[in-house]
């Protein structure tokens, strides 16, 4: 679709590391279960299902948390289990189970039927970025038509869907996928090949439809041995990041990588190919800064459970992450990114009022830092 001037490009300019006048927030599952609206919406549709392969539902819920807080971003709702349900898989959810797979990948002739889907199967997905980018126009003071938020689409990495596959679904001890691993490598570098390769033409076609960004969830790479991690994971998450379209209508389009529990591996993951890496709640982020903020921005990284304390006491919390970060533009000049986010999804029991809470204590306090920081600088 053809881009329209962007309202509020805070988000896209923090992950090129340019100068913002706020450090931007959004939430991973800002769309979802602890949202009133949402549940609603999912009522109507019927089912997990119906709600993530409808278009207009989608759209729906993508938008919901945008009308209650002036976030940053929007992030495509769909679910990270799309590509291997694409695959053939068999996902269904029921109540209270999480995720299942009729058909996991288990052994060689299953590895071996693994191909790439037509991206045909995931046209729901195509069509709900359309449709979330075309709902985002709106007028400015002045009677253009902008944009008011960019955003953002996603994929687990090829690690993370390779984990539901093996396994079937959700595992606390990952021992069928790490089982694989150890005895079979060859035939897990196998699928972890198909699957890179699915993702990266996944993403591709999501960008194509209007997504402005990017994320790779590694949500499962932190469960690795380090040397399992550099190979099972991260040599695959680069291979997709390096396979995407960087540009589009003229804009440069930001990869961010998250891998939870990746900090033991920070320097390694900033040099992936991303233009911004997620951090969750155990990495300090200063220190995280000081070590890779001169080459990639930096997205994080508050405790997910900060959202089930008072107000005052998220607002508190959020000021604390924003100053471990510190001021938005080092001495020497390089500007360095920050998006505010959490260090994993929303807890769906997190009151509403509470995010509202979280916003506002970080686009305030970080329009303070910049406040101070210019003060300094003209002293």
């Amino acid at each position: 679709m053809t881009a329209l001037p962007l309202a509020n490009d805070s988000f896209l300019r923090a992950c090129l590391r340019q100068p913002t006048g706020h450090t931007p927030i959004w939430l991973m599952r800002q769309a979802g279960r602890y949202l009133p609206e949402y549940r609603a919406t999912r009522a109507r549709a019927g089912s997990f299902m119906g709600l993530a392969t409808s278009p207009d539902f989608a759209t729906e819920v993508t938008l919901q948390p945008l009308e209650l807080w002036p976030l940053d971003a929007a992030i495509l709702f769909s679910d990270i289990l799309t590509v291997p349900d694409a695959m053939g898989l068999g996902l269904s959810f029921s109540t209270g189970e999480g995720p299942r797979f009729a058909h996991p990948v288990r052994d060689e002739a299953a590895v071996a039927a693994l191909r790439v889907p037509d991206l045909a199967a995931l046209r729901y997905v195509f069509d709900a970025v359309a449709s979330i980018r075309r709902a985002l126009v709106t007028t400015d003071a002045g009677g253009r038509r902008v944009a008011r938020v960019p955003l953002i689409g996603f994929s687990g990495s090829p690690w993370t869907l390779a984990c539901y596959m093996v396994e079937g679904g959700g595992s606390d001890d990952y021992r069928l996928v790490k089982t694989m691993l150890y005895a079979r490598p060859d035939l897990m570098h196998r699928m972890l090949d198909v699957v890179a390769q699915a993702v990266a033409a996944y993403l591709n076609a999501q960008i194509d439809a209007g997504a402005q960004a990017a994320m790779i969830f590694d949500s499962w790479g932190g469960v690795l041995a380090d040397g399992a991690f550099q190979s099972f994971s991260l040599a695959y998450t680069r291979r997709v990041v390096q396979a995407l379209q960087r540009e589009k209508d003229g804009q440069r389009v930001p990869v961010i990588v998250f891998t939870k529990g990746g900090g033991p591996w920070l320097d390694e993951i900033a040099g992936c190919g991303a233009d911004v890496v997620g951090l969750d709640w155990t990495v300090d982020l200063g220190r995280a800064r000081a070590a890779v903020g001169n080459r990639v921005a930096l997205q994080g990284n508050l405790d997910p459970a900060v959202l089930f304390a008072p107000p005052e006491a998220v607002a508190r919390e959020a000021q604390a992450v924003l100053d471990r970060f510190g001021p938005p533009q080092r001495a020497d000049g390089a500007w360095d990114g920050h998006i505010f986010n959490l260090g994993h999804g929303i807890h769906q029991l997190t009151p509403p009022e509470h995010v509202g809470a979280l916003v506002e204590a970080v686009h305030t306090h970080s329009r303070r830092l910049r406040g101070a920081a210019a003060g300094r600088a003209r002293e």
